[in-house]
């Protein structure tokens, strides 16, 4: 039989007050309270400030405490940015666009493609007050998913208008050049990473399913392999963090979905649902303290909510 000790790699403690600084399911007796306690990772979506404007197939990038989203509904060039706690008008994109995707920080944007209408492949930098349109890709394209810093940016797949798209571009700044192809051509995807370490995950892929797909590749800069699977296949969905500590939530199943999903680097687990079940809505931050903002319910949204993960001691119940 599995001890604690032999799980964990430490044993359960009697000590007089609780340690400072607790590992992460660690398990200790309080000898002064006569109470076991544990150290659980707890993650949660919170409610955030609202958009200034309701809206869907948005684009974002950035931080939880300092968010950027763009773009979307079809009709809007408008650009807001998030404080932490409230969102306010930043400058507006020189195009209109939506089905949208971006990437960079607060003060050093990037916005790549979507349908303006029609598909666009125009680029766009924000300074952190307004946006310049820089070199345009070189497939135009909706529906897309990118990540990445503006002196580095990747942008996968995608609606060519007609047809799937597999193709991936680098941004270095200035140029975009053509890398290897994705092994699925899908569109309405999610992408998280960095240019030489990203991971593209769901999407809707005809092709493979009649509904979204659960399948997700990762890059190294040059090619594409395949990563851990999805537990719900999806698509009109978003994601934040790195390749081996992302995140995903929200889109599409047969419905919209709240469903949140974890991935260290393998596969993906499972985490907190958000309040509200949504679609193609704009993402920022982390895998442990993320930005899911806007979107399409039974019509455009301007809600915001906010993800954590931490660690919080909690007292074991032996009754």
């Amino acid at each position: 039989m599995s001890t604690y000790r032999t799980l964990k790699g430490y044993s359960v403690k009697s000590i007089t007050s609780d340690p400072a600084n607790p590992n992460e399911g660690q398990v200790w007796y309080n000898s002064t309270a006569k109470t076991i306690k544990v150290q659980p990772l707890i993650a949660a979506w919170a409610s955030g400030g609202n958009l200034g404007s309701a809206r869907k197939g948005l684009g974002g990038g950035g931080t939880q405490t300092a968010g950027l989203g763009f773009g979307g509904n079809g009709d809007t060039d408008a650009t807001e940015e998030y404080d932490g706690s409230s969102w306010t008008n930043g400058g507006n994109l020189t195009q209109v666009r939506i089905s949208t995707t971006g990437g960079g920080t607060q003060t050093a944007g990037l916005a790549m493609g979507g349908n303006a209408p029609p598909v666009t492949n125009k680029t766009e930098e924000y300074n952190g007050s307004s946006w310049s349109e820089q070199n345009d890709m070189g497939t135009p394209r909706g529906y897309l998913a990118g990540c990445g810093i503006q002196t580095a940016g990747l942008v996968i797949g995608g609606d060519e208008a007609p047809g799937l798209s597999n193709k991936v571009e680098e941004y270095n700044g200035t140029s975009w050049a053509e890398q290897n192809n994705l092994s699925v051509a899908r569109s309405q995807l999610g992408a998280l990473g960095l240019q030489t370490a990203a991971l593209g995950f769901g999407g809707y892929a005809p092709g493979v399913s009649t509904a979204g797909i659960n399948n997700s590749e990762e890059y190294d800069g040059t090619s594409w392999t395949n990563g851990g699977n999805l537990g719900t296949a999806r698509y009109r969905t978003a994601g934040c963090g790195t390749q081996t500590a992302g995140i995903g939530f929200a889109g599409y199943i047969t419905d919209q979905t709240a469903s949140t999903e974890q991935y260290n680097g393998t596969a993906w687990a499972a985490s907190a649902n958000l309040a509200t079940a949504r679609e193609r809505i704009g993402g920022a931050g982390t895998q442990k303290v993320a930005l899911c903002f806007g979107g399409y319910t039974t019509g455009n949204v301007a809600t915001t909510e906010e993800f954590s993960e931490a660690p919080t001691t909690r007292t074991v119940d032996v009754s």
